[in-house]
């Protein structure tokens, strides 16, 4: 695939995140923008430590000031570019904020090879819960039950 100067411009300003977030000291080597109408919208770069976050990863903080940025919880008409292929948490939040499409310079085995393997949580992805690593219990309760009931039955939910 060919990409144009203006996708290049925007992931080469996701691998300057990725730099100066990792320089900084702020986590792993990895930054993202989110882009919409050829502007970025939102940008993150890792800071898993220094928010104490294990959720802070580059594309979740990008997709969360877009967002903001945005006023809404949809990146409908969005680009995300990355420093690299997205973790699965990450590629979780990518599909529910519905981006037209996610452009990345390096790949998981990458990230694999500097000691950020994700392929454990794959592996547990398509492990049944009774044999997963961390224990995962049922306990079913009435009271949530109903709670889904009245969101099923509710006249003023908005789905997404």
């Amino acid at each position: 695939m060919i990409f144009t100067e203006r996708e290049k411009k925007f992931l080469e300003r996701a691998i300057a995140l990725s730099k100066k977030g990792m320089t900084d000291g702020h986590g792993g080597p990895f930054g993202c923008v989110v882009v919409k109408d050829h502007k970025i919208v939102g940008e993150g770069c890792n800071k898993v430590i220094s928010s104490n976050d294990p959720t802070a990863h580059a594309e979740v903080v990008a997709i969360r000031e877009a967002c903001k940025n945005l006023n809404t919880y949809q990146l409908t008409g969005c680009e995300i570019y990355t420093s690299c292929e997205p973790c699965p948490m990450c590629l979780g939040a990518i599909y529910w904020a519905r981006p037209e499409r996610v452009i990345y310079a390096n790949t998981k085995e990458d990230a694999a090879a500097i000691s950020f393997d994700d392929d454990f949580i794959y592996n547990e992805i398509n492990t049944h819960l009774t044999d997963r690593k961390i224990p995962f219990l049922h306990f079913p309760h009435p009271l949530a039950k109903e709670v889904f009931e009245q969101w099923k039955n509710w006249e003023g939910k908005k789905i997404y």
